[in-house]
């Protein structure tokens, strides 16, 4: 399986692909302007980053291209998840209360990116902006305290999104988090 990480300046860019490597999957990091025709890839993985992505969306590259001309699962990160949602007629704005460290994530919704998970647990959290207003063809999958809007899912497409990170040491369960996607990755292509 090969999964790419599109790096979009996050500080844990690398670890994204880290944890892809400890997973035995095929992975590098490439620049967010690889045109979309460079991509042989199974899935991409959308990484964090320090753009404020409602005013300085033309930093993150060609990020719009991958999510138009994907056939394949798509997971943003932070960044990567707040393009996303911009992309397809959401809003991201400066969060009412921002979150940096620990915070208690409450799982609504199972579905594939949290199956066998619990229904709360910790993640590790590093943003200053959040999702304000979700896309119609959006599903919000889980919140905290403080923020409403901190996983999604595409409803008709394998496309997921986290506010924070599950490539941390902190973020209990990440990996599984990952493991949850490539799953959904191995179902799509079958």
């Amino acid at each position: 399986m090969r999964v790419y990480v599109v790096d979009n300046g996050g500080q844990w860019t690398h670890r994204e692909w880290r944890v892809l490597k400890y997973l035995d999957v095929d992975t590098r990091i490439i620049p967010n302007n690889t045109p979309f025709d460079q991509l042989d890839v199974d899935a991409l993985v959308l990484s964090g980053g320090s753009p404020h992505v409602a005013d300085e969306g033309e930093k993150m590259g060609r990020n719009g291209e991958y999510l138009d001309r994907a056939d394949f699962p798509i997971l943003g990160i932070c960044a990567g998840f707040h393009f996303m949602t911009n992309h397809f007629g959401g809003r991201t704005e400066a969060a009412g209360k921002p979150e940096f460290g620990k915070a208690t994530l409450i799982v609504d919704e199972e579905d594939e990116i949290f199956r066998g998970l619990p229904h709360e647990f910790v993640v590790w959290q590093s943003h200053n902006d959040e999702v304000t207003k979700v896309p119609d063809n959006f599903q919000v999958l889980a919140h905290t305290k403080s923020c409403p809007v901190e996983a999604i899912k595409v409803k008709d497409r394998p496309f997921f999104g986290l506010q924070f990170h599950p490539e941390v040491e902190n973020t209990e369960h990440g990996s599984e988090i990952f493991q949850n996607f490539l799953r959904v990755v191995e179902e799509w292509h079958r």
